[in-house]
């Protein structure tokens, strides 16, 4: 994986893919946040007090098994000096003019001195001065380390440093088709394990009106109300627009066209007729049927673009013949 910088955030992109110029469905790219966030508080999981008193448990049985395999170069270094001296001693008792027993008794203590030598070699090599922080000076800090890993002053490099230290690899698995994906964390200690994340929707679709909404939009379109009415209804179930704000007429507008929900043929509903619809079925003028209403003997009401729509059912209909007939002013 590769890290990619673009001006939304940072991702972790499949560098084959972008060397081959081939996207397969495996090989897909995921914000770095959603990844990071994980593995930093999967750290501060493995380095919180109970788990640090565990480690310090633990190190505090390997510093007394060390102690133990110390003390035994000790006493072999310890044995071979007291054999030394003692050999020392031998040689200088010696007397000068037995030159046959100095000699073996020189050789002997020469001897000595590099079995001496040999265990003191050993001592230094395998007993490591430690420069290790004190027990209470690790828990102070497995105290403290949330806060200084969330703080301004904490360098990312420092960040990086402290996660490599304990850290191995990390392993990203995508699945062919959904926003999941597989993290899997590979420890210094040699434990493995692995989790299962979801990638962030895209932007889009993160503002993407809800399909509630949407489908509430469809159906009352089909029972002819106004994108006023629909919005109004909307707020009334409790949705907002992908900003938060109450809806309005203009977002009932733009959602209608983003998903192609059609206005009806006419806004009429059960039994209206229009003016021209009337003065067509009656043989009149349209100023006549405005005449009515404004005489108030024809009822109305007005829909969009202020438009009318005159309720006509059989009484209406008879009523309206009757006035054309009885009248010599209407012109037909």
């Amino acid at each position: 994986m590769t890290t990619l910088h673009r001006r939304e955030g940072s991702y972790y992109e499949c560098g084959h893919s972008r060397a081959d110029h081939v996207n397969t469905p495996g090989c897909r790219s995921v914000k770095a946040s959603v990844v990071d966030e994980l593995i930093a508080r999967r750290l501060l999981d493995a380095l919180a007090p109970e788990e640090i008193a565990l480690a310090l448990a633990a190190a505090d049985e390997h510093a007394d098994r060390r102690a133990r395999s110390d003390r035994v170069y000790e006493l072999r270094v310890e044995r071979a000096r007291y054999e030394a001296i003692r050999a020392e001693r031998a040689f200088h008792a010696c007397e000068p003019d037995n030159r046959l027993v100095a000699s073996s008794l020189e050789n002997r203590w020469e001897q000595k001195l590099r079995e001496l030598k040999h265990a003191e070699a050993e001592l230094a090599e395998h007993v490591v001065p430690s420069a290790e922080p004190s027990r209470a000076q690790i828990e102070a800090l497995a105290t403290d380390l949330p806060a200084l890993w969330a703080a301004p002053s904490t360098a990312h490099r420092d960040r990086k440093r402290l996660l490599r230290a304990l850290i191995a690899d990390v392993t990203l698995t995508s699945k062919p088709h959904g926003r999941e994906l597989s993290v899997g964390i590979r420890w210094r200690s040699g434990a493995a394990e692995e989790h299962l994340i979801e990638r962030p929707l895209k932007p889009a679709d993160a503002q993407r009106t809800p399909s509630p909404a949407v489908e509430l939009i469809k159906r009352l379109s089909c029972e002819h109300h106004t994108n006023t009415q629909i919005a109004e209804q909307l707020n009334a179930a409790g949705f907002h627009t992908r900003k938060g704000d109450p809806f309005e007429a203009k977002h009932v507008q733009w959602i209608r066209w983003r998903h192609n929900i059609a206005y009806p043929a006419t806004w009429a509903q059960d039994g209206e007729l229009t003016v021209d619809q009337i003065a067509e079925h009656l043989h009149i003028s349209t100023s006549t049927v405005y005449d009515w209403i404004s005489a108030g003997k024809l009822a109305a009401r007005r829909g969009p673009g202020n438009r009318l729509y005159i309720p006509f059912p059989p009484k209406v209909e008879q009523e309206c013949h009757q006035r054309v007939q009885n009248s010599v002013h209407i012109a037909r």
